[in-house]
């Protein structure tokens, strides 16, 4: 079966720059994208109902980029001034970079993970006497929560900002070959839209375990899987099954 049209289910990119354009040039394939997920900051109203000061915490517990945006957002919103000695706690050397955005980084008390979560959650328990404050989505996984909850570190979850689902109803999925997920909450958002969908000819491409086991327990069959050995990201594993495919005419 030739693919003649792959749906990439992300914003497309305002530059006119990704690897799935540059893959759409190098082959007779159009490559579409469409977000199927979106994220919403949660109003400053409904975050008072939580009754979570967040000034009455020492130090700040980033996970991801958007974490922080919200965190900014929610302060200026509610007329917040955050301390100069707020201490920050990151993912990652990214996500720390990225506070920026937002602070006069060299004047701060910043620490991040050298390579994986758990050098963040060293240098949290290096602070234990420290009072956290954890921004995340209101459907956030509870691992971290519960890693902390482990290493008895004093912390507060703040509720900042959601997942929700687009609305995709004026699209043909028959249109498309491929559809390639990044997320357990794309494929989600995809029988939200379209509760009566059936795979059969169309190709499914997921990125990371997670989106991998939520394709399979929603009883569809995952045909192209990333990353794998050699295939680090999604585009060459869509690369990759391309190539085979034009080798079989």
């Amino acid at each position: 079966m030739k693919t003649r049209r792959i749906l990439v289910s992300q914003p497309e990119p305002q530059n006119g720059k990704s690897p799935y354009i540059d893959l759409a040039e190098r082959t007779s394939v159009t490559v579409d994208f469409r977000q199927f997920i979106k994220v919403e900051g949660i109003a400053t109203r409904e975050f008072r109902k939580s009754k979570v000061n967040m000034l009455d915490h020492t130090a700040v517990i980033f996970t991801s980029k958007t974490s922080i945006d919200h965190y900014f957002r929610v302060t200026e919103e509610l007329r917040l001034s955050v301390p100069e000695d707020m201490k920050y706690f990151c993912a990652n050397e990214a996500t720390a970079y990225y506070l920026q955005k937002y602070i006069v980084y060299r004047k701060r008390k910043i620490f991040f993970g050298k390579r994986t979560l758990d050098d963040m959650f060293g240098e949290v328990v290096k602070h234990k006497n420290e009072k956290y404050l954890l921004p995340v989505s209101v459907n956030h996984k509870l691992d971290i929560p519960r890693k902390l909850k482990k290493l008895k570190i004093n912390f507060t979850k703040a509720e900042l900002y959601e997942t929700v689902f687009c609305d995709l109803t004026d699209l043909q999925l028959t249109d498309y070959d491929i559809l390639v997920f990044f997320s357990p909450q794309g494929i989600k958002s995809l029988f939200s839209n379209f509760p009566e969908f059936k795979q059969s000819e169309t190709k499914i491409a997921s990125f990371g375990p997670s989106t991998a086991k939520a394709v399979k327990d929603a009883g569809l069959r995952l045909d192209i899987k990333a990353p794998m050995p050699q295939v680090p990201s999604m585009s060459k594993a869509l690369q990759i099954y391309l190539e085979k495919l034009a080798k079989k005419k």
